[in-house]
Protein backbone atom coordinates (compact mmCIF):
# COMPACT_ATOMS: atom_id res chain seq x y z
CA UNK A 1 0.00 0.00 0.00
CA UNK A 2 1.27 3.49 -0.82
CA UNK A 3 2.06 5.57 2.27
CA UNK A 4 1.14 8.92 0.75
CA UNK A 5 2.65 11.89 2.54
CA UNK A 6 0.56 14.84 3.69
CA UNK A 7 2.01 16.96 0.88
CA UNK A 8 0.90 14.48 -1.76
CA UNK A 9 -2.56 14.20 -0.22
CA UNK A 10 -2.93 17.96 -0.56
CA UNK A 11 -1.84 17.78 -4.19
CA UNK A 12 -4.40 15.08 -4.89
CA UNK A 13 -7.24 16.75 -2.99
CA UNK A 14 -9.06 17.92 -6.15
CA UNK A 15 -9.41 14.30 -7.24
CA UNK A 16 -11.12 13.43 -3.99
CA UNK A 17 -13.51 16.37 -4.07
CA UNK A 18 -14.50 16.64 -7.72
CA UNK A 19 -15.01 14.15 -10.53
CA UNK A 20 -12.10 13.92 -12.95
CA UNK A 21 -12.62 15.40 -16.38
CA UNK A 22 -12.57 12.36 -18.64
CA UNK A 23 -13.79 12.54 -22.21
CA UNK A 24 -15.33 15.97 -21.67
CA UNK A 25 -13.96 17.79 -24.71
CA UNK A 26 -16.06 20.87 -23.97
CA UNK A 27 -14.38 21.17 -20.60
CA UNK A 28 -10.94 20.71 -22.13
CA UNK A 29 -11.73 23.47 -24.63
CA UNK A 30 -12.78 25.78 -21.82
CA UNK A 31 -9.67 25.07 -19.76
CA UNK A 32 -7.31 25.10 -22.75
CA UNK A 33 -8.74 27.68 -25.16
CA UNK A 34 -5.47 28.02 -27.10
CA UNK A 35 -5.16 24.28 -27.79
CA UNK A 36 -6.34 23.11 -31.21
CA UNK A 37 -8.45 20.06 -30.34
CA UNK A 38 -9.27 19.45 -33.99
CA UNK A 39 -5.85 17.78 -34.04
CA UNK A 40 -5.50 14.79 -31.73
CA UNK A 41 -3.79 11.42 -31.95
CA UNK A 42 -5.45 9.88 -28.88
CA UNK A 43 -8.86 9.22 -27.41
CA UNK A 44 -9.50 12.12 -25.04
CA UNK A 45 -11.42 9.72 -22.81
CA UNK A 46 -8.01 8.44 -21.69
CA UNK A 47 -7.04 11.83 -20.21
CA UNK A 48 -7.62 12.49 -16.51
CA UNK A 49 -6.88 15.31 -14.11
CA UNK A 50 -3.95 14.38 -11.88
CA UNK A 51 -5.06 16.85 -9.20
CA UNK A 52 -2.84 19.93 -9.55
CA UNK A 53 -4.00 22.47 -12.16
CA UNK A 54 -1.99 23.69 -15.12
CA UNK A 55 1.40 24.83 -13.79
CA UNK A 56 0.36 23.72 -10.31
CA UNK A 57 3.57 21.74 -10.51
CA UNK A 58 5.92 24.52 -11.66
CA UNK A 59 8.51 23.72 -14.31
CA UNK A 60 11.95 25.25 -13.82
CA UNK A 61 13.41 27.55 -16.48
CA UNK A 62 17.14 28.26 -16.95
CA UNK A 63 18.30 26.79 -13.63
CA UNK A 64 21.51 27.82 -11.96
CA UNK A 65 24.31 25.28 -12.34
CA UNK A 66 27.19 24.91 -9.91
CA UNK A 67 30.45 23.01 -9.99
CA UNK A 68 30.32 19.40 -8.84
CA UNK A 69 32.95 20.23 -6.22
CA UNK A 70 30.67 22.89 -4.70
CA UNK A 71 27.64 20.61 -4.21
CA UNK A 72 27.29 19.57 -0.55
CA UNK A 73 23.59 18.70 -0.16
CA UNK A 74 23.31 15.49 -2.20
CA UNK A 75 23.99 12.10 -0.68
CA UNK A 76 26.08 9.53 -2.55
CA UNK A 77 23.17 7.26 -3.51
CA UNK A 78 20.73 9.94 -4.63
CA UNK A 79 19.59 9.57 -8.26
CA UNK A 80 20.42 12.24 -10.81
CA UNK A 81 19.60 12.59 -14.49
CA UNK A 82 22.82 13.11 -16.41
CA UNK A 83 23.87 14.08 -19.91
CA UNK A 84 27.26 14.31 -21.58
CA UNK A 85 27.18 16.55 -24.65
CA UNK A 86 30.26 16.92 -26.87
CA UNK A 87 32.06 20.20 -26.28
CA UNK A 88 30.34 20.96 -22.97
CA UNK A 89 30.81 19.96 -19.34
CA UNK A 90 28.80 16.88 -18.28
CA UNK A 91 25.70 17.89 -16.35
CA UNK A 92 23.47 16.43 -13.65
CA UNK A 93 19.93 17.31 -12.61
CA UNK A 94 19.03 15.82 -9.21
CA UNK A 95 15.82 13.86 -8.90
CA UNK A 96 15.31 15.59 -5.51
CA UNK A 97 14.33 18.65 -7.59
CA UNK A 98 12.70 16.92 -10.55
CA UNK A 99 10.33 14.98 -8.29
CA UNK A 100 8.79 18.33 -7.28
CA UNK A 101 9.01 20.15 -10.64
CA UNK A 102 8.94 17.33 -13.25
CA UNK A 103 10.31 19.53 -16.07
CA UNK A 104 13.46 21.65 -16.32
CA UNK A 105 13.90 23.81 -19.41
CA UNK A 106 17.65 24.18 -19.70
CA UNK A 107 20.44 24.61 -22.20
CA UNK A 108 23.55 22.46 -22.63
CA UNK A 109 26.03 24.39 -24.73
CA UNK A 110 24.11 25.39 -27.85
CA UNK A 111 21.41 22.77 -27.34
CA UNK A 112 18.13 23.63 -25.54
CA UNK A 113 16.93 20.64 -23.55
CA UNK A 114 13.88 19.58 -21.54
CA UNK A 115 14.85 17.42 -18.57
CA UNK A 116 11.72 15.52 -17.54
CA UNK A 117 10.73 13.05 -14.83
CA UNK A 118 7.30 11.55 -14.22
CA UNK A 119 7.34 9.99 -10.73
CA UNK A 120 4.20 7.94 -11.40
CA UNK A 121 5.86 6.10 -14.33
CA UNK A 122 9.53 6.48 -13.31
CA UNK A 123 10.17 7.87 -16.78
CA UNK A 124 13.25 10.08 -16.66
CA UNK A 125 13.93 11.43 -20.16
CA UNK A 126 15.83 14.35 -21.67
CA UNK A 127 14.67 15.83 -24.97
CA UNK A 128 16.07 18.32 -27.46
CA UNK A 129 13.60 21.25 -27.36
CA UNK A 130 14.16 22.14 -31.01
CA UNK A 131 11.74 20.98 -33.65
CA UNK A 132 11.21 22.26 -37.17
CA UNK A 133 13.57 25.20 -36.70
CA UNK A 134 11.80 26.42 -33.56
CA UNK A 135 12.67 26.06 -29.87
CA UNK A 136 9.90 25.11 -27.47
CA UNK A 137 9.60 25.39 -23.71
CA UNK A 138 7.47 23.06 -21.65
CA UNK A 139 5.21 23.17 -18.63
CA UNK A 140 3.29 20.63 -16.56
CA UNK A 141 -0.37 20.43 -17.61
CA UNK A 142 -1.65 18.70 -14.47
CA UNK A 143 -3.15 16.01 -16.72
CA UNK A 144 -2.35 12.32 -16.92
CA UNK A 145 -2.79 9.60 -19.51
CA UNK A 146 -2.05 6.02 -18.43
CA UNK A 147 -0.69 7.65 -15.25
CA UNK A 148 1.97 9.50 -17.25
CA UNK A 149 2.47 13.25 -17.21
CA UNK A 150 1.08 15.25 -20.11
CA UNK A 151 3.40 18.16 -20.82
CA UNK A 152 2.38 21.21 -22.83
CA UNK A 153 4.46 23.61 -24.87
CA UNK A 154 4.03 27.29 -24.11
CA UNK A 155 4.28 28.34 -27.75
CA UNK A 156 1.24 26.48 -29.13
CA UNK A 157 -0.27 24.98 -25.93
CA UNK A 158 -0.17 21.57 -27.57
CA UNK A 159 -0.20 18.54 -25.27
CA UNK A 160 2.76 16.15 -25.25
CA UNK A 161 2.99 12.64 -23.79
CA UNK A 162 6.11 12.65 -21.66
CA UNK A 163 6.75 8.89 -21.90
CA UNK A 164 6.89 9.19 -25.70
CA UNK A 165 8.04 12.76 -26.29
CA UNK A 166 5.15 12.93 -28.72
CA UNK A 167 2.52 15.59 -29.37
CA UNK A 168 -0.95 14.15 -28.73
CA UNK A 169 -3.30 17.14 -29.03
CA UNK A 170 -3.05 20.57 -30.62
CA UNK A 171 -1.00 22.04 -33.41
CA UNK A 172 1.94 19.74 -32.63
CA UNK A 173 -0.08 16.50 -32.54
CA UNK A 174 1.90 13.72 -34.17
CA UNK A 175 5.24 15.51 -33.85
CA UNK A 176 8.01 13.84 -31.86
CA UNK A 177 10.87 15.34 -29.89
CA UNK A 178 14.35 13.86 -30.14
CA UNK A 179 15.22 11.92 -27.00
CA UNK A 180 18.85 12.22 -25.93
CA UNK A 181 21.14 9.49 -24.52
CA UNK A 182 20.75 10.55 -20.90
CA UNK A 183 21.28 8.35 -17.86
CA UNK A 184 19.79 8.02 -14.40
CA UNK A 185 22.65 7.24 -12.05
CA UNK A 186 23.77 7.90 -8.50
CA UNK A 187 25.23 11.24 -7.54
CA UNK A 188 28.33 9.46 -6.25
CA UNK A 189 28.97 7.74 -9.59
CA UNK A 190 28.52 10.98 -11.52
CA UNK A 191 30.69 12.99 -9.11
CA UNK A 192 33.55 10.49 -9.32
CA UNK A 193 33.35 10.17 -13.12
CA UNK A 194 33.01 13.91 -13.76
CA UNK A 195 34.72 15.95 -11.01
CA UNK A 196 34.80 18.92 -13.39
CA UNK A 197 31.11 18.61 -14.27
CA UNK A 198 28.15 20.80 -13.39
CA UNK A 199 25.05 20.08 -11.31
CA UNK A 200 21.76 21.93 -11.00
CA UNK A 201 21.62 24.13 -7.91
CA UNK A 202 18.64 24.08 -5.54
CA UNK A 203 15.69 26.05 -6.98
CA UNK A 204 14.30 29.03 -5.12
CA UNK A 205 10.93 27.43 -4.35
CA UNK A 206 9.41 26.46 -0.98
CA UNK A 207 9.65 22.69 -1.42
CA UNK A 208 10.92 19.91 0.84
CA UNK A 209 13.83 19.10 -1.45
CA UNK A 210 15.45 15.79 -0.62
CA UNK A 211 12.17 14.27 0.55
CA UNK A 212 9.92 11.96 -1.44
CA UNK A 213 6.20 12.90 -1.57
CA UNK A 214 5.36 9.44 -3.00
CA UNK A 215 6.55 7.32 -0.08
CA UNK A 216 6.35 3.61 -0.86
CA UNK A 217 4.97 4.15 -4.36
CA UNK A 218 7.24 1.73 -6.20
CA UNK A 219 6.19 -1.06 -3.81
CA UNK A 220 2.48 -0.55 -4.52
CA UNK A 221 0.36 -3.22 -6.17
CA UNK A 222 -1.22 -0.80 -8.63
CA UNK A 223 -0.16 2.46 -10.28
CA UNK A 224 -1.97 5.68 -9.44
CA UNK A 225 -4.91 6.55 -11.72
CA UNK A 226 -4.13 3.71 -14.13
CA UNK A 227 -6.99 1.59 -15.45
CA UNK A 228 -5.19 -0.27 -18.23
CA UNK A 229 -4.09 -3.87 -18.40
CA UNK A 230 -1.25 -5.26 -16.32
CA UNK A 231 1.94 -6.14 -18.18
CA UNK A 232 2.18 -9.71 -19.50
CA UNK A 233 4.38 -12.61 -18.35
CA UNK A 234 3.46 -12.10 -14.69
CA UNK A 235 5.63 -8.99 -14.44
CA UNK A 236 4.52 -6.71 -11.60
CA UNK A 237 3.08 -3.38 -12.82
CA UNK A 238 5.58 -1.32 -10.82
CA UNK A 239 8.63 -3.43 -11.61
CA UNK A 240 11.31 -1.41 -13.36
CA UNK A 241 12.31 -2.27 -16.91
CA UNK A 242 15.02 -0.97 -19.23
CA UNK A 243 13.42 0.35 -22.42
CA UNK A 244 15.45 0.68 -25.56
CA UNK A 245 13.21 1.62 -28.49
CA UNK A 246 10.36 -0.88 -28.64
CA UNK A 247 12.05 -3.45 -26.38
CA UNK A 248 11.99 -3.84 -22.60
CA UNK A 249 14.37 -5.83 -20.40
CA UNK A 250 13.06 -6.63 -16.89
CA UNK A 251 15.42 -4.99 -14.43
CA UNK A 252 15.66 -8.13 -12.33
CA UNK A 253 17.12 -9.96 -15.34
CA UNK A 254 19.71 -7.24 -15.90
CA UNK A 255 20.62 -7.24 -12.20
CA UNK A 256 21.06 -11.03 -12.17
CA UNK A 257 23.29 -10.96 -15.25
CA UNK A 258 25.31 -7.87 -14.39
CA UNK A 259 25.97 -7.38 -18.10
CA UNK A 260 23.84 -8.43 -21.08
CA UNK A 261 24.59 -8.00 -24.76
CA UNK A 262 21.76 -8.79 -27.14
CA UNK A 263 19.59 -7.18 -29.83
CA UNK A 264 22.46 -4.84 -30.65
CA UNK A 265 22.83 -3.27 -27.20
CA UNK A 266 24.82 -3.86 -24.03
CA UNK A 267 23.16 -3.32 -20.67
CA UNK A 268 25.36 -3.08 -17.58
CA UNK A 269 24.12 -2.83 -13.98
CA UNK A 270 25.94 -1.63 -10.88
CA UNK A 271 24.58 -1.12 -7.39
CA UNK A 272 24.59 2.05 -5.35
CA UNK A 273 21.63 4.14 -6.57
CA UNK A 274 18.69 4.73 -4.22
CA UNK A 275 15.09 4.50 -5.38
CA UNK A 276 13.57 7.98 -5.33
CA UNK A 277 10.10 6.50 -4.74
CA UNK A 278 10.71 4.37 -1.66
CA UNK A 279 11.63 6.01 1.65
CA UNK A 280 10.76 9.52 2.81
CA UNK A 281 14.38 10.62 2.43
CA UNK A 282 15.28 10.04 -1.21
CA UNK A 283 18.89 9.19 -0.41
CA UNK A 284 17.78 6.41 1.95
CA UNK A 285 15.66 4.53 -0.57
CA UNK A 286 16.47 0.90 -1.26
CA UNK A 287 19.28 0.19 -3.69
CA UNK A 288 17.91 -0.23 -7.22
CA UNK A 289 21.26 0.33 -8.88
CA UNK A 290 22.18 2.08 -12.11
CA UNK A 291 22.01 0.83 -15.69
CA UNK A 292 24.19 1.92 -18.54
CA UNK A 293 23.04 1.13 -22.10
CA UNK A 294 25.71 1.26 -24.77
CA UNK A 295 26.47 0.29 -28.34
CA UNK A 296 28.63 -2.86 -28.05
CA UNK A 297 30.66 -1.85 -31.10
CA UNK A 298 31.51 1.71 -30.09
CA UNK A 299 30.77 1.95 -26.35
CA UNK A 300 28.62 5.03 -26.95
CA UNK A 301 25.64 5.64 -24.68
CA UNK A 302 22.30 4.79 -26.29
CA UNK A 303 18.89 6.36 -25.82
CA UNK A 304 16.87 4.53 -23.17
CA UNK A 305 14.81 5.02 -20.05
CA UNK A 306 13.70 3.03 -17.00
CA UNK A 307 9.89 3.02 -16.87
CA UNK A 308 7.71 0.89 -14.71
CA UNK A 309 6.49 -2.18 -16.56
CA UNK A 310 2.88 -0.96 -16.76
CA UNK A 311 4.02 2.22 -18.53
CA UNK A 312 6.00 0.30 -21.13
CA UNK A 313 3.00 -1.93 -21.75
CA UNK A 314 0.61 1.03 -21.99
CA UNK A 315 2.70 3.09 -24.40
CA UNK A 316 4.31 0.23 -26.34
CA UNK A 317 1.52 -2.36 -26.46
CA UNK A 318 3.22 -4.19 -29.32
CA UNK A 319 6.64 -3.94 -27.71
CA UNK A 320 8.99 -6.88 -27.29
CA UNK A 321 9.67 -8.22 -23.81
CA UNK A 322 13.27 -9.38 -23.53
CA UNK A 323 12.86 -12.30 -21.16
CA UNK A 324 15.83 -14.42 -22.22
CA UNK A 325 13.85 -17.57 -22.76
Amino acid sequence: MIRFSFVLCLALAPILTAPPAAGDEARWRALWPATDFSRTTIDLDEVLSGGPPKDGIPAIDAPQMIAVADETRLTEAEPVMTLTHPGDAPRAWPIRYLIWHEIVNDRVGDMPVAVTFCPLCNTGMIFDRRLGGRTYSFGVSGLLRHSDMIMYDRETESWWQQALGEGIAGQMAGKRLTQLPARMESWGDFRRAHPDGLVMDEPDWPRAYGSNPYVGYDSAARPFLYTGDDPPHGIAPLARVVRVGNRAWPMERVVAAGTLTEAGVTLSWTGGQASALDEKAIGKGRDVGSVRVTDPATGRDLVHDLPFAFAFHAFHPQGEWMLGR
